[in-house]
């Protein structure tokens, strides 16, 4: 594609690197900005760039947040002594659009993958392991019971699952897993809310499910 203005191609080149934008989606939105007010594209640009610099990492369960703690485990109503263990934030918006969970999460960043060289130590499975050993979740100071593992059912989710539940119980907590009514192979966030909130709702305990 060749432009007349090497400052809309650079544009072009730019919003073309986001993830399932070809470079004709490119274009058009490049074309948009290009004919709003000045204003609009400062308010937008402005609202990335304190995006990408003040968005942070929630202290303690890894999700993002605007402050040191996050507002899921800053909600007093939130049962402490529940985490459910997931793969990114992405998991965790389609679990909170259930409405189905009142616990806690924790997102390890990634699943054990050692074909691309993602081991244990690559994830936040110590900050896990450090909520769990003292038998205190350290947002509300509740004992915690019980651990969720919401993973995709890929090999590398169950991986993952099976390295953690083996963690897990040799710091006496029960581990659940959710309902296998998320297909074999898929990730959490493209399952439909009501099949992920019924397999959430249907969780059973890890070994149980692994005998299956």
């Amino acid at each position: 594609m060749s432009l007349s203005s090497s400052l809309l191609e650079h544009a072009v080149d730019q919003l073309a690197t986001l993830p399932g934008i070809g470079r004709r989606t490119a274009m058009r939105l490049a074309l948009d900005l290009l004919r709003r007010e000045p204003q609009e594209v400062a308010r937008f640009s402005e609202a990335i760039r304190r995006m990408r610099e003040e968005v942070r990492h929630c202290e303690v369960c890894c999700n993002i947040s605007d402050e040191p703690r996050c507002s899921i485990c800053r909600d007093p109503h939130r049962d402490g002594g529940l985490i459910c263990v997931v793969e990114d934030i992405r998991d965790v918006i389609a679990i909170e659009n259930t409405r189905q969970f009142r616990g806690l999460y924790h997102v390890l960043g990634g699943v054990i993958n050692p074909m691309e060289g993602v081991g244990p130590d690559d994830l936040n499975t110590h900050e896990l392991m450090e909520r769990v050993r003292p038998s205190e979740d350290a947002a509300n100071g509740t004992p915690v019971r019980e651990v969720l593992l919401a993973l995709g059912g890929t090999l590398e989710g169950d991986t993952t699952g099976f390295y953690l539940n083996r963690r897990l119980m040799e710091a006496g907590v029960l581990v659940t897993t959710i309902a296998r009514g998320i297909s074999v192979g898929s990730d959490l966030d493209q399952a439909d809310e009501l099949t992920l909130g019924r397999s959430i709702a249907d969780r059973k305990p890890y070994e149980q499910n692994l005998r299956r």
